[in-house]
């Protein structure tokens, strides 16, 4: 069609030469009237119509690029368009291949990063508590720069037209970065490759858009590993989240500063990344079915050294090791220790029990929260800062739904009795607390890079709906941050305090 539109114009371009040429001809030199016009004056014509043609052709693609990513209804990805950057390797591939750069502290990182970022395979004939079903993996807690990257990948809508993406995403590997220079060498070593990010992404026309604030990276770690500026430690970290780029863009992290910057965060990698949505309903299956001989466990070390404001875990750990309905797997902190790094040991135990206590370690958050609840073990938190302030995207703003909260200072100071407060909670409350955490388990898990869920949404399908809603309030004129101080108790906590409990039970007496 459109082919024939230029030939057509051509045709009437000709026909008008020729009108034109024959009558200056026959004034000039009395030429016949049907004499054809020269060469010179057709390839003239055709060039034309040409170029008629290729501005007509390129206009009617832009639109049905426009039409086909943004304007159409029936387009499934209508609004969820992902544009991905091109980064130099640099950025990822050649900082992955400096996995054994970190053997001075961290081991070989390699193993790790093996798999699309999951690590090795759980072999059967080893972890028994765990196989017969699908997809589990050695995977290392701070992984997820290179797992997020390849389900990136597998995204159902991508785009190569950046002006009609809904968010923009940087494949740039920061948590990877920290480790590889973190100890033993200065900050502006620590800063080279974010300094050369930043300079690489605002020369960018994607950048200058909206001065990155539609962008967003995924840096595998806590908030607090990429703002040096804001850390108690002046030699800790990078110092992205206070960088240019770090300010405007949305950095997805595992555990959010809250200092109403641009950090938000999202769960932590876990052993099982499903292949299937079958993978996902077996494994819901198998852990509701599950008999829980333990009313409480904890996985972990003691934290001698970390802020006051969060010391509860030694009286936790007291706690358990003085009742005899709790199950206690310490671990060493020692380096090369490996207690605490085998999935079976923690599985096994978290499939046990009733409740997983996870009071703060060397920060709020901790990466088995989101293991027990894989398990189907309902969470019990000693710090708001540890969930409730956490993870906004990923888990429900009534937090009585799936987890018990007994503020930290109870246990501390009041000596209130973590068994007793589980006791209170009615049989049928449980039932239906474990219930939504096993409803949950898809949205804090990381399905399988090289595969693909049908229906079901998991952590990243998540955290990707979060950027784009973060991106589309921005561009209305929305003030957007990550959240608010830690300091105050979230609404509906499970109550907790002597005080409390006593006035319950002289109520319930009165009735």
């Amino acid at each position: 069609m459109q082919l024939s539109v230029a030939n057509s114009i051509t045709k009437v371009l000709i026909k008008s030469a020729s009108k034109g040429g024959g009558a200056r001809s026959r004034r000039a030199v009395g030429v016949k009237p049907m004499e054809k016009p020269p060469l010179r004056l057709l390839a003239v014509l055709a060039v034309i119509a040409w170029t008629f043609f290729l501005y007509f052709h390129f206009s009617m693609l832009s639109s049905g690029v426009q039409l086909s990513h943004g304007d159409n209804p029936a387009d499934p990805c209508r609004g969820r368009y992902i544009y991905v950057h091109d980064l130099p390797p640099r950025f990822n591939a050649d900082i992955l291949r400096d996995c054994r750069k970190t053997e001075d502290h961290w081991g070989d990182m390699c193993a790790f990063v093996s798999n699309a970022g999951l690590g090795r395979p759980l072999a059967d004939h080893a972890y028994g508590v765990i196989t017969g079903e699908a997809g589990w993996y050695g995977t290392h807690q701070f992984a997820l720069d290179a797992i997020f990257h390849n389900r990136m990948k597998q995204y159902e809508c991508l785009t190569d037209h950046s002006a009609v993406a809904a968010a923009v995403f940087v494949p740039f590997y920061a948590g990877f970065d920290f480790v590889r220079y973190h100890w033993g060498y200065d900050n502006a070593t620590r800063d080279a490759a974010t300094v050369d990010l930043t300079e690489w992404l605002m020369a960018q026309p994607e950048w200058r858009r909206m001065r990155g604030r539609d962008h967003f990276l995924v840096a595998g770690r806590t908030g607090w590993d990429f703002r040096r500026s804001n850390n108690i430690n002046p030699n800790w970290g990078t110092d992205l989240l206070s960088m240019p780029a770090g300010r405007n863009m949305s950095v997805l992290v595992l555990e959010s500063t809250l200092l109403h910057g641009s950090d938000y965060p999202v769960p932590y990698p876990t052993y099982f990344h499903p292949r299937s949505d079958a993978d996902v309903l077996r494994w819901q299956d198998r852990v509701r079915a599950q008999e829980r001989t333990w009313l409480m466990s904890f996985v972990g070390a003691p934290r001698p050294d970390v802020p006051m404001n969060i010391r509860v875990r030694d009286h936790v750990i007291a706690q358990c090791r003085a009742s005899a309905a709790c199950s206690e797997l310490g671990c060493a902190r020692a380096v090369g220790s490996t207690q605490c790094h085998t999935p079976a040991n923690i599985m096994r135990l978290f499939q046990k029990t009733t409740f997983c206590l996870q009071p703060p370690g060397d920060s709020c958050t901790r990466r088995s929260v989101f293991d027990s609840m894989v398990a189907g073990c309902i969470p019990v938190f000693f710090h708001p800062g540890s969930a409730y302030k956490q993870y906004r995207w990923h888990l429900p703003k009534d937090h009585l739904k799936y987890s018990v909260y007994i503020p930290d200072a109870d246990v501390r100071e009041r000596n209130v009795s973590i068994e007793a407060v589980l006791r209170t909670i009615p049989p049928a409350t449980v039932q239906r607390m474990r219930e939504e955490v096993i409803r949950l388990i898809p949205t804090v898990l990381y399905a399988d890079p090289r595969s693909k869920l049908e229906t079901i949404k998991d952590a990243f399908d998540v955290a990707v709906e979060g950027v784009i809603d973060t991106v589309a309030r921005l561009r209305n004129g929305e003030d957007v941050n990550s959240g608010g101080p830690v300091d105050e108790d979230p609404p509906f906590l499970y109550v907790s305090t002597e005080s409390m409990l006593r006035s319950e039970q002289s109520t319930r007496a009165d009735r």
